[in-house]
């Protein structure tokens, strides 16, 4: 056990007591839990852990399969079969599927002759869309070995916490592993092991670089690459967390994103204008890069992080450049009408105290007194201002309130509306704070993640005035 567990957490690590569990439910020797509930946040490894572990397990067949794929019950039944036998469709076979299933009967008919002295795993990730398939699918999958004899269990992967999935009683109790977000020490040590492969692709660009660069310049470049230690990674994951983490846990993104970054941080110290241990300076290097890239993380538009990270014209100052990319992607996005004001509204609530809506939205909020202890607190530098501090949390009910404040339409509360709500969650540009899975419950807390730039621009769409709505400019 202890030698899985090992080989497992250090490719994944971080993720110990998740694969301990499994061992003790798949590798212990005893007969397979009839089901279990692998759920967790997006990228925190659930799939991955699967996929090594699983094949590590000795005497064990196992078919993986992606619900969102298997739209119809022949589709789920039939790709469950071959992968649990190996067949393959492909053009000698005429890509016929091992046996034709039509209906859950015969599909249980086709397990049962499968050989027996095997262990059986059935994988389904995204398990929340088998409750829009037939009312039968999931109990029966939930009760499989008692109707075929097999040692044999459904590992459903989701999002979703499984009480969203309203199952009756009287089925076979359901094993439950929660898999939880990564925190900031973890995905900073997980990040780390990616030096090596990181170290190696910035090498790769340096011997082939995009412009004519003399074999001189190139062997210094390497020679000074050579040179940089783990710790100069290390500090530059340091800064680039402590920018990014508030905003953004989704591990895939932050690597991507810091990889992107990280070749605009080593530029100067290839070139020998920052030295590597001069860390300040390297931060004010790189600092409006982050930004930018902050402004637009998760968004793919095209190579919008390359053009992010290209140097500055000489002609053109640094602050047209950015205005110009963010004019660029908000013109590109094909957001609905109610969606740009949904995310204004939502930009709104993340950058703007809850107390002053009634002064900001509301017509007759009454006189303030101008105190000076309001004139000194108004007078705030740049570091201190809500819209550099970073977005904080709001509920769907003060996002509805300021969406119906600043919409000059009368509209009501549709499905509609709630399903574009959904529309910038899917595309990343709100975010759950907590409560994930309770949106229609009004326990949800979102966080909008799109820079002011960005924000700007989306109004100006639509003919609204952001900066008017925000405290930090009155």
């Amino acid at each position: 056990m202890n030698e899985i567990v090992k080989q497992i957490n250090d490719r994944y690590p971080c993720r110990e007591s998740v694969v301990r569990r499994l061992y003790q439910l798949y590798g212990d020797g005893d007969p397979f839990p009839p089901a279990v509930y692998f759920y967790g946040h997006t990228s925190t490894g659930k799939s991955a852990i699967l996929r090594e572990f699983l094949a590590r397990l000795p005497d064990t067949k196992y078919a993986l399969l992606n619900a969102i794929e298997c739209y119809t019950n022949k589709i789920l039944f039939e790709g469950i079969l071959n992968r649990l036998v190996g067949h393959v469709p492909c053009a000698s076979n005429g890509y016929a599927s091992m046996a034709t299933v039509d209906s859950m009967k015969e599909f249980v008919k086709q397990l049962q002759k499968l050989e027996d002295g095997y262990g059986y795993v059935i994988v389904l990730e995204n398990a929340e869309r088998i409750r829009d398939m037939e009312h039968n699918v999931l109990p029966m999958l939930l009760r499989l070995p008692e109707v075929t004899g097999l040692n044999i269990s459904v590992l459903l992967v989701s999002d979703l916490p499984f009480e969203k999935y309203y199952v009756r009683t009287g089925f076979s109790p359901v094993v439950k592993i929660f898999a939880p977000e990564y925190t900031k020490k973890e995905i900073m040590a997980i990040m780390m092991n990616d030096y090596c492969r990181v170290r190696d692709q910035i090498k790769a660009d340096v011997e082939n670089p995009k412009k004519d660069t003399s074999e001189e310049v190139i062997e210094k470049q390497l020679k000074v690459l050579d040179n940089l230690s783990k710790d100069f990674y290390e500090n530059y994951l340091n800064i680039f967390l402590n920018v990014f983490f508030k905003v953004c846990r989704d591990l895939k993104e932050l690597q991507l994103v810091s990889f992107e970054c990280f070749q605009k941080y080593c530029e100067p110290v290839l070139e020998g204008t920052i030295g590597p241990d001069e860390v300040t300076k390297l931060w004010r290097h790189i600092s409006k890069t982050m930004k930018l890239a902050l402004g637009t993380i998760y968004m793919r538009m095209g190579n919008v992080n390359q053009d992010l990270l290209k140097p500055v014209d000489a002609a053109a100052p640094e602050s047209v450049e950015h205005v110009q990319t963010m004019k660029r992607l908000a013109q590109n996005l094909e957001l609905p009408f109610y969606a740009k004001y949904l995310l204004i509204a939502a930009y709104l609530a993340s950058h703007n105290a809850a107390k002053e809506d009634k002064r900001l939205f509301m017509k007759n909020h009454g006189k303030q007194k101008k105190r000076l202890q309001t004139v000194n607190a108004k007078a705030k530098v740049s570091e201190k201002m809500a819209t550099q501090l970073g977005p904080k949390s709001f509920t769907i009910d003060r996002l509805l309130a300021i969406f119906y404040a600043i919409l000059d339409d009368k509209v009501g509360l549709t499905c509609n509306l709630l399903a574009q709500i959904s529309t910038l969650i899917h595309l990343k540009f709100l975010v759950f704070a907590s409560g994930e899975g309770s949106m229609i419950e009004g326990n949800a807390r979102l966080q909008c993640t799109v820079g002011m730039d960005f924000i700007m621009h989306i109004g100006k769409m639509v003919g609204f005035n952001v900066r008017q709505y925000l405290c930090d400019f009155f």
